[in-house]
């Protein structure tokens, strides 16, 4: 059976453009792919030499195309210079509470002290009334005793001037007149000496009383500074919290412009070791658009053979012919 074939061929520049392509495909296989600069490759145990060097040329390749990409590669921009300047002062403001907050306790503390020692002296208010007696009564009682005398020095003196001059002097009447004088000097002096005294002790009972009730009003407010002192020791962890919170923001921050930087440099990276790989991907894509707009063609024809039959009969044919030539 005898087969006829018919092809037709695309146009020549359309068959050199695949034969090429090809040829890039293969090629391009062959290359290692290397994200790194020559100063990065070193030789590993049992590689070949052949193997190093070939991956020292990509290393050279990529090199060269990330340079020429450098005006591609993505870009991080930096902090603002305000944005720099917040984060100082944001930084500058972490744990600028605790000097006052420390100050404070302290002169908490310290009053609480002092009300504490006042407080703890609560038997002083079985005290006696003399511990609150004035300290110069004696002076002014002994001065007012001593003015008294002074007077009824004066007084006797004038009694015996008047009973010399009356000529009684030493007489019994002049005696017994003298006597009921300096009874009732002692007496009136006695009486001034008890109310000198009873002033004291009533001023001293007062300003008693009014110690106790200046020791409630301490006991009070001692009670008020403790809860003034719970309420700062209360306050300090919110404040440490609101500082903890400012550095987490301000890490989270730095830590999404870090990334930022190493995904611009991944991106740098990765388009300096795939260009040649995503050129050729283009390369082929345009060369199978012209392969479709100019399609191959490929016809087969089949001829059957001659029957054994038929072919006796074309060879009896063809001898009769050569015989009736001959006659």
């Amino acid at each position: 059976m005898a087969v006829a074939e018919q092809r037709t061929l695309p146009a020549k520049f359309v068959e050199d453009l695949g034969v090429d392509l090809a040829k890039q495909i293969t090629a391009q296989t062959a290359v290692p792919v290397v994200s790194t600069g020559i100063a990065g490759i070193s030789q590993q145990p049992g590689e070949t030499a052949e193997g190093f060097k070939t991956r020292q040329d990509a290393a050279r390749a990529f090199t060269t195309r990330q340079q020429s990409l450098s005006g591609l590669a993505p870009q991080v921009a930096a902090q603002d210079a305000l944005q720099t300047q917040a984060q100082q002062l944001a930084q500058a403001g972490i744990g600028s509470f605790q000097p006052f907050v420390t100050a404070a306790q302290q002169q908490v503390g310290a009053a609480g002290t002092t009300l504490g020692g006042i407080g703890t002296g609560a038997s002083s208010f079985q005290q006696d009334v003399s511990q609150f007696m004035s300290p110069f009564q004696t002076q002014v009682i002994d001065a007012s005793l001593a003015e008294f005398d002074r007077n009824a020095a004066q007084r006797e003196q004038q009694i015996r001037d008047q009973q010399a001059s009356l000529g009684v002097l030493g007489a019994g009447r002049a005696g017994v007149q003298l006597a009921e004088f300096g009874t009732g000097a002692a007496r009136e002096r006695a009486l001034l000496q008890a109310g000198l005294l009873q002033q004291g002790f009533g001023q001293a009972q007062g300003a008693r009383q009014q110690d106790i009730a200046n020791r409630f009003g301490l006991a009070q407010a001692q009670s008020g500074l403790g809860q003034q002192q719970a309420g700062l020791a209360s306050l300090v962890p919110g404040l440490q919290q609101g500082d903890i919170s400012t550095l987490g923001r301000l890490g989270a921050a730095n830590q999404a412009q870090t990334q930022a930087q190493l995904d611009a440099t991944r991106e740098a990276t990765r388009q300096a070791t795939f260009q040649p790989q995503e050129q050729l991907d283009r390369y082929a894509g345009q060369v199978t658009g012209l392969m479709g707009g100019y399609p191959a063609q490929f016809q087969q024809t089949i001829q059957p053979n001659p029957t054994p039959l038929q072919t006796a009969l074309g060879v009896g044919t063809t001898l009769a012919g050569i015989y009736g030539l001959t006659r």
